[in-house]
């Protein structure tokens, strides 16, 4: 199954794909040689932390890898400014609190609530698919049940 990812999503994969292997991948194997030359390797705390700096970044090129594979770009096209579609910016107003949020809604793989992106498979960005400007919108998060108002989309 095809997960669906933004155009500036994908691109964004692909760059830090490029930047791990073209990049960090040589100075973490030039990090290894040198540690190598330091002499014991049962011994040497740059070796080991070097090697496992090495398979960490394996393992998120890998990771990475999978993603591109399995994404499917959604072009994000110009909304009616009504309702929440993927990749839509969407204000809400927390109706306990009067609290108000921004997010915009994208795929799984490029979500990050310190950026203000949201999952379309989140239980927010599920709640919030096809809502418009004035319709409230309940669903559990991990604290508790929740109600926001959609007040604008962009």
């Amino acid at each position: 199954m095809k997960v669906p990812i933004t155009r500036e999503g994908y691109e964004a994969l692909k760059k830090e794909h490029e930047t791990m292997l073209s990049v960090k991948r040589p100075q973490i194997l030039k990090a290894i040689e040198e540690a190598r030359e330091h002499g014991d390797l049962s011994e040497n705390a740059e070796y080991d932390a070097a090697r496992e700096e090495f398979q960490f970044l394996q393992q998120r090129v890998a990771e990475i890898e999978e993603q591109l594979r399995n994404s499917e770009i959604i072009d994000v096209r110009k909304g009616d400014g009504e309702t929440v579609e993927f990749g839509c910016t969407v204000t809400l107003v927390n109706l306990d609190t009067d609290e108000e949020s921004l997010y915009r809604i994208v795929g799984p793989y490029e979500s990050d609530i310190k950026k203000s992106t949201i999952s379309i498979t989140s239980p927010l960005g599920r709640a919030l698919m096809g809502k418009s400007v004035g319709d409230e919108v309940n669903f559990n998060a991990p604290g508790g049940k929740r109600t926001y108002e959609i007040v604008k989309v962009d």
